[in-house]
């Protein structure tokens, strides 16, 4: 009778490291309370009003009183002429930054990394990070004016012999426009952790390269690139976790209906559909299908790089 008593006292026993944890380092939990709440309101709490995408909903009626309609707003979206549109768009945006804007980070860190000189490195630092903390509607209203067919790049085009354009009204310019912009806009951020990686690198194993003669191209490939592998491969899942996602609010900053063949994305789609159309069900169906397939992928991702490289997020 005395091994049931001992058992159900060994959670009791196993919660007071736990307890005694929090209450040494309360102010730390503290800090974390408004980021937990963030979550549960924002993200898990309003996963019930998901269920929206399987019905015809009306405001004045509410959930409870609202059609149930099943699958129907998704095979509308899946069968409607806007879906491979948006779809195509999405992912090719997303491509094109993970080609470009991520790589250019990873090239920028290890750039910066050689520097000698702290005090331009710390300038050129402060440079690329400032344009992170600009707000988006001032980066778009700036290339908006340097788009425009009498703009700073249509000079610069001029200049070259090149013809003048309006660059935000021609859909083919739109993804170089808006990739462009963002490189700008995030790589010296995209660079911190990188440079943190970096700084950890044991000094020997450049300088044991050095002595076997190795120059500074084959220690950046054979010593920092290896160092740097295991963060890339958890920021690259995390990237292609998001796939199926492009921020909305640049998109519509930028593109216009002249646009729409190459810049009109899911996001962009779900907010005119669903929020200017006052088409509740459908925005929220075209965005759970957004969501499962992002995790799809992502989950795709984990368990592909855990496979190949051994690092993985979970």
């Amino acid at each position: 009778m005395a091994e049931p008593a001992r058992t159900l006292r060994a959670p009791h026993r196993q919660a007071r490291p736990l307890l005694r944890r929090m209450q040494r380092y309360k102010y730390i939990y503290l800090m974390l309370i408004p980021v937990v709440l963030y979550y549960v309101i924002f993200h898990y709490a309003g996963m019930y009003y998901a269920v929206i995408a399987f019905q015809d909903y009306k405001p004045m009626r509410g959930i409870a009183g609202s059609r149930f309609v099943g699958l129907d707003n998704f095979v509308e979206f899946l069968g409607g002429v806007y879906a491979w549109r948006v779809i195509r768009n999405t992912l090719l945006i997303n491509l094109y930054q993970i080609a470009f804007a991520f790589t250019a980070s990873i090239v920028f860190a290890l750039m910066i990394h050689q520097m000698a000189d702290n005090r331009y490195k710390n300038v050129i630092q402060t440079v690329t990070y400032m344009p992170h903390f600009i707000s988006i509607v001032v980066v778009c209203g700036l290339l908006a004016e340097f788009c425009e067919s009498d703009g700073l790049i249509n000079d610069v085009l001029a200049m070259l012999g090149l013809e003048r354009t309006s660059l935000l009204a021609n859909p083919r310019y739109f993804r170089t426009v808006f990739v462009a912009s963002d490189i700008w806009q995030n790589v010296g951020w995209g660079t911190i952790i990188y440079l943190a990686t970096l700084t950890g690198v044991d000094p020997s194993l450049h300088e044991a390269a050095a002595i076997d003669g190795a120059g500074r191209l084959q220690r950046i490939w054979h010593v920092n690139l290896p160092a740097l592998m295991p963060v890339i491969v958890v920021q690259l899942i995390m990237r292609v976790g998001r796939m199926m996602l492009v921020g909305f609010d640049k998109v519509i900053l930028l593109y216009s209906p002249a646009t729409y063949e190459t810049a009109d994305v899911i996001s962009s789609y779900v907010y005119r559909r669903g929020l200017s159309e006052m088409d509740y069900s459908y925005g929220a169906a075209v965005g759970l299908f957004n969501s499962v397939v992002n995790l799809v992928i992502l989950v795709s991702a984990n368990a592909f790089s855990r496979r190949v490289t051994g690092n993985s997020l979970w």
